[in-house]
C-alpha cells in the first residue's frame, strides 16, 4: 500500500470536506499530528511495520468530525476500517484503532504507539504554537456553544491543561516546562497568578 496515495486519497474525500467551521480539527491539525508522531517515533525507535501503523492511525485520527464531533474516535476507527481491510489483517486494523481511540479526552494510551500518538495530537499545548492552536480551538467550539465566553475557554483551558500529561520521555523533558509557561499565561488571563 503506497501511504502517500492513500493519505491524498483521505484529504480529497474527507479531510478537505470538514465544515470551515472546524478550524482546529481539519487538514492542517492532521498534517501536524503526522509530522509530530513521526518525529517522536524516530525518538522512541519504532520499527518500520509500527511506524506504519502509527502514520494510518494518524491520518484517520479525526476523519470521524465528518460525522460527528462527539464520538468521533468510535466514527475514524470505523472509516479507517473501510479504507484499510483489503490491505490489512484484523490485528493491524486492531491496533490502529487502538491508537485511534488513545487520542480520546482524557487519554489513557496502554502502549507505546499509543503513547506517541497521544502526545502527538496535544505535543503543542507544550510549544509557542500554544496560543495560536488554542485561539483556533476556541474559534471552532463557539460554533457550536456561540455564547462560549473568552474568559469560559481560558478557564476550559486551565482545567484541562491541569489534568493533560505527556506520555513519551521526550514530550515529559522537552515539552512540559513550556506547558507550564503556558499555564503561567492562562492563570495570568484569569487574573489567578
Amino acid at each position: 500500500m503506497d501511504f502517500e496515495q492513500l493519505k491524498t486519497k483521505v484529504f480529497r474525500e474527507i479531510l478537505e470536506n470538514l465544515p470551515s467551521y472546524l478550524t482546529y480539527h481539519n487538514l492542517a491539525h492532521t498534517e501536524y499530528v503526522l509530522q509530530k508522531a513521526q518525529f517522536l517515533a524516530r525518538i522512541e525507535g519504532v520499527s518500520e511495520k509500527e511506524l506504519e501503523l502509527l502514520r494510518l492511525a494518524c491520518l484517520f485520527h479525526d476523519t470521524g468530525f465528518i460525522e460527528n464531533p462527539k464520538n468521533h474516535e468510535e466514527i475514524g476507527c470505523g472509516i479507517a476500517k473501510q479504507y484499510l481491510k483489503d490491505e490489512l489483517n484484523a490485528d493491524d486494523l486492531k491496533v490502529i484503532c487502538g491508537m485511534i481511540m488513545a487520542t480520546q479526552i482524557p487519554q489513557s494510551p496502554t502502549n507505546q504507539l499509543e503513547r506517541i500518538i497521544a502526545d502527538a495530537d496535544l505535543e503543542y499545548l507544550g510549544t509557542e504554537d500554544f496560543e495560536r492552536q488554542g485561539d483556533a480551538l476556541y474559534e471552532e467550539l463557539k460554533h457550536f456553544n456561540p455564547n462560549l465566553s473568552e474568559q469560559a475557554w481560558n478557564e476550559l483551558q486551565l482545567t484541562f491543561l491541569d489534568k493533560h500529561h505527556y506520555h513519551t520521555e521526550y514530550c515529559k523533558k522537552n515539552r512540559e516546562p513550556k506547558k507550564q509557561a503556558n499555564i503561567q499565561s492562562v492563570k495570568e488571563k484569569l487574573k489567578l497568578a
